[in-house]
């Protein structure tokens, strides 16, 4: 393990983020739904500095090599997701890498898998690790997968928090199928994703830390508060319309009300898809139960939300939350799981006041 020399006294670390805005006439509605509102970077900005910490803000922008060559940082608490292509979650971890400044999150080749949909599942399937059958297409003209049945679920390849994924993702025919296609491929410029759907309950797996990761409470995501003309999943719709603070109903539970047998299939399903594509520090995983009740992997997001408000349903924070955490703890984790992994600080301990102990 090479150490990593620290130059400053009190620890400077840069918040590297990017900022959610709205997006320009000939984009889709939620071009930016991936990037923070400024709350967020505010609210690490300051559970840093209470740790006693000197953070600065530093949007990850076509600036930020400078900025972050020149700013004289010990280390990066790291949640930008980039600016282009199909890769972008790497491109801090890669100026950092190059920059031989240590950072919070996994690294560039695991930033890049789990944001490629596709190569995450081929990693999976390699594995034995349950996730529903798949084909990648790369035009709505391209024949299908016989062996495919409907319904079929269709969403971009390479995109997060319910990007691209509408009420009309879900196609029962070939129809609405190629529609769906056409749509995905023609307003995200890159290959869809269509993949069996499992009609099962949904959870999300919060994991924290490395040596060895820590599994949080499961959350599950429930959907019987919606209208019948809306379809039972994570769309944006869902996730950023009837999931508000104002709504009266909380489709957020956590922790799910499930058996142990359950809890425990879940827990280490999530846990060995984190181990396969090498998360680090902290990662969610979304997961569905396929017809015969076992847990199937949909996505490894290596860069979860972080939203500071409890209303928000941040899915991350909503088990650290059940763990008995605040926000402050939070970052802190995060921040002492990354420093130990580099050697620097080991007298910086996490601290879980609601330990997993599966492993």
């Amino acid at each position: 393990m090479k150490r990593f020399r620290i130059k400053n006294n009190p620890i400077r670390i840069a918040v590297a983020f990017n900022l959610k805005k709205q997006p320009e006439k000939d984009l889709p509605e939620d071009y930016y739904a991936e990037y923070d509102d400024i709350t967020v970077p505010n609210a690490i900005k300051s559970a840093l500095e209470k740790k006693g910490f000197v953070a600065e803000l530093a949007i990850a922008n076509e600036d930020f090599y400078e900025k972050i060559k020149n700013g004289n940082f010990d280390f990066v608490f790291n949640i930008a997701e980039g600016i282009n292509g199909g890769s972008r979650e790497s491109q801090v971890p890669a100026i950092l890498d190059m920059l031989n400044i240590p950072y919070t999150g996994s690294g560039v080749l695991t930033q890049a898998l789990t944001l490629d949909k596709r190569r995450t599942k081929e990693i999976l399937q390699f594995y034995g690790i349950p996730t529903p059958k798949f084909q990648i297409f790369k035009s709505a003209t391209q024949k299908l997968n016989p062996e495919l049945r409907f319904p079929l679920f269709v969403k971009p390849n390479s995109e997060g928090s319910s990007k691209g994924i509408r009420n009309n993702s879900l196609a029962h025919d070939e129809e609405s199928l190629r529609k769906m296609l056409k749509f995905i491929i023609n307003t995200y410029d890159q290959q869809a994703l269509v993949e069996e759907y499992l009609d099962g309950r949904e959870f999300t797996v919060a994991i924290l830390g490395n040596s060895p990761p820590k599994v949080l409470p499961v959350v599950e995501l429930t959907f019987d508060y919606l209208p019948a003309n809306v379809n039972k999943f994570d769309s944006y719709e869902v996730k950023w319309v009837w999931d508000n603070p104002n709504n009266p109903v909380d489709p957020v539970i956590c922790p799910a009300k499930i058996s142990k047998e359950l809890e425990k299939a879940i827990k280490l399903t999530a846990l060995n898809a984190y181990k396969v594509t090498d998360c680090q520090d902290l990662a969610r995983l979304d997961i569905r139960l396929d017809r015969e009740g076992s847990p199937n992997i949909l996505e490894i997001n290596a860069l979860p939300g972080l939203m500071p408000n409890p209303l928000e349903n941040s899915r991350f924070p909503k088990a650290c939350f059940a763990a008995g955490m605040n926000y402050d703890d939070i970052i802190f984790n995060i921040v002492a799981e990354a420093m130990k992994r580099y050697g620097i600080l080991k007298e910086l301990k996490p601290v879980i006041k609601n330990e997993n102990k599966l492993h």
